[in-house]
């Protein structure tokens, strides 16, 4: 079956949009791991699929604030939801879905409270890629050219929060049974990091 044209474009738009570019990856793997966790599932894939290819548009380099004083405070996601609406209409996505991915992209993160089967979909598997192996790629990445990270002391933290915190948070059995050998292969390689640098690290 062929994929609607909509979705052609939505792709197009963030492969030109994504920067720095190693962002683009993020968006495929997040809806692929959707379509793992809701096998069996009754939910809209419409609606995932444009929440999990547009839910970081505002976090992209000429869509966020360059001062990084405006960027500290930045909240990426109505920015994001109110392009959404603008832009997924004109490039043929069904406007009565736009409420759905608008609250899947305003509860995507895992301090947020979803309310809708897709939605939950979207945060499970954005949790999964902040573990494992894709979890410390997407982090270390940071060092040096996001100002909150200038070394890697700064960013371990981050991982080790992961770790320790988001497990707990995810709410779908499948995306459960997933997160197990991604918690494991990163507290492997923090403990790695420990015995090799100890206090050394900078």
């Amino acid at each position: 079956m062929n994929k609607p044209a909509w979705r052609e474009s939505v792709v197009e738009y963030i492969g030109a949009e994504a920067a720095p570019h190693d962002k683009f990856g993020h968006q495929p793997r997040l809806y692929a791991l959707t379509r793992i966790i809701g096998e069996g599932m009754e939910y809209d894939d419409d609606v995932v699929f444009a929440a999990a290819w547009m839910h970081d548009l505002g976090v992209f380099l000429g869509h966020r604030p360059a001062d990084p004083e405006e960027l500290a405070r930045w909240n990426h996601v109505p920015y994001t939801i109110a392009r959404c609406r603008e832009f997924l209409p004109r490039w043929g996505f069904p406007r009565e879905k736009l409420e759905a991915v608008a609250e899947a992209i305003r509860t995507h993160q895992p301090h947020d409270s979803p309310l809708t089967a897709e939605a939950t979909l979207l945060r499970d598997a954005d949790i999964l890629e902040q573990l494992g192996a894709i979890g410390a790629l997407r982090a270390l990445v940071k060092v040096g050219r996001d100002t909150r990270y200038p070394t890697y002391s700064q960013v371990v933290p981050v991982l080790l929060r992961a770790v320790e915190r988001l497990p707990e948070q995810i709410r779908l059995e499948k995306a459960r049974k997933l997160a197990q050998p991604k918690v494991a292969a990163l507290k492997a390689f923090l403990e790695a990091i420990h015995s090799e640098a100890g206090e050394l690290l900078f």
